[in-house]
């Protein structure tokens, strides 16, 4: 193991791997929270064609990655409502991009694939144990850009989350957030094939996300959360692959994912609240005139939107009494 350790293909898959679990946790937790899990399978399967155009064509595959990816992120979000893609539209272009890889795939396999036989099945199931030291550092700044571009739009995007309507009263530009969000999807998903593979990315996105929601309903404790998760994740996979070298890193990586979400499991939720009934929980209001504001949820209901509630019940509030006072009569 210490031997192993020490090689440089660990170390690269090591640095690099710990980046993109960090921007998939974060991007992950907004997916996840956004009902947008649907939008990310299509992604995993438009960077296998992607990669393919590019390898068919001659190019770096990372170059057919990340144009498809974010491409069609931001096509799915043109053809959708305000920015948010709908099932039937995915489900569209899913059909159509899968046809498509079948045929890169065919050209590819026939004309290109004496010079670079095994990139098929590394973009399919990754190989994060083969990047070289360039790869390892544009991995690492484009998954770094990726992590800070989440950060700066996470409370507008949370806001535009937890109620678009009220987002978009308040000037919140939610049809920008919305583009703006599938374009980071893209790009992490053409980061997160590298270490996964376009079969296993979904699970690097949706596995960590939804851990951390079920164990936390606050969502900036639960973002950070799915992000230290995805890289424990990482790390355990890559230990445990480094271990076993029968088992593909990708493999590893995925069920250590899996093993931990479904850990998550044994975990009560709700235990932390204080409920007056044993399906109901109860969370106050204070401090807004006229009327005391209870939010009511059921308590094993492990939804991320309730530590929020109450900021969105005070701006409800505030500008419908702010609107009374303007149009009371002037003596």
């Amino acid at each position: 193991m210490t031997a192993v350790l020490s090689q440089p293909f660990f170390q690269h898959a090591l640095l690099a791997g710990t980046f993109i679990a960090l921007a998939s946790g974060l991007v992950g937790y907004f997916l996840v929270l956004r009902a947008q899990i649907f939008t990310g399978d299509a992604l995993s399967h438009v960077a296998f064609t992607g990669a393919m155009a590019a390898l068919a064509g001659g190019y770096d595959l990372r170059l057919g990655l990340f144009a498809a990816t974010i491409g069609v992120g931001l096509l799915l979000g043109g053809l959708g409502r305000r920015g948010r893609p709908d099932d039937v539209v995915i489900g569209s272009v899913f059909a159509w991009i899968l046809g498509l890889g079948a045929f890169f795939l065919t050209i590819y396999t026939t004309s290109r694939s004496a010079a670079r036989g095994g990139a098929g099945t590394s973009v399919l199931f990754g190989s994060i144990f083969g990047l070289s030291s360039g790869q390892t550092t544009l991995a690492v700044l484009i998954a770094a850009g990726i992590c800070v571009a989440v950060l700066l739009i996470a409370r507008p995007l949370l806001f535009a989350t937890l109620d678009e309507a009220v987002a978009a009263a308040r000037g919140v530009p939610t049809r920008v957030l919305g583009f703006a969000f599938l374009a980071l999807v893209g790009a992490c998903a053409g980061e997160a094939t590298q270490a996964v593979g376009s079969l296993l990315l979904l699970g690097l996105l949706a596995a960590p996300a939804g851990a951390a929601i079920r164990l936390t309903d606050r969502p900036f404790r639960a973002l950070a959360l799915s992000a230290a998760l995805a890289v424990a994740e990482m790390w355990g996979g890559l230990l445990l692959s480094a271990e076993a070298p029968e088992l593909p890193p990708s493999f590893a990586i995925m069920a250590t994912a899996s093993a931990v979400y479904a850990a998550t499991f044994l975990v009560r939720p709700g235990a932390h609240r204080s409920a007056v009934r044993e399906d109901i929980a109860l969370a106050p209001v204070i401090d807004i005139d006229p009327c005391e504001v209870v939010l009511v949820t059921r308590a094993d209901d492990p939804n991320p939107l309730l530590g929020s509630l109450e900021d969105v019940a005070r701006t409800l509030l505030g500008t419908a009494s702010r609107q009374e006072n303007d149009e009371l009569p002037v003596n």
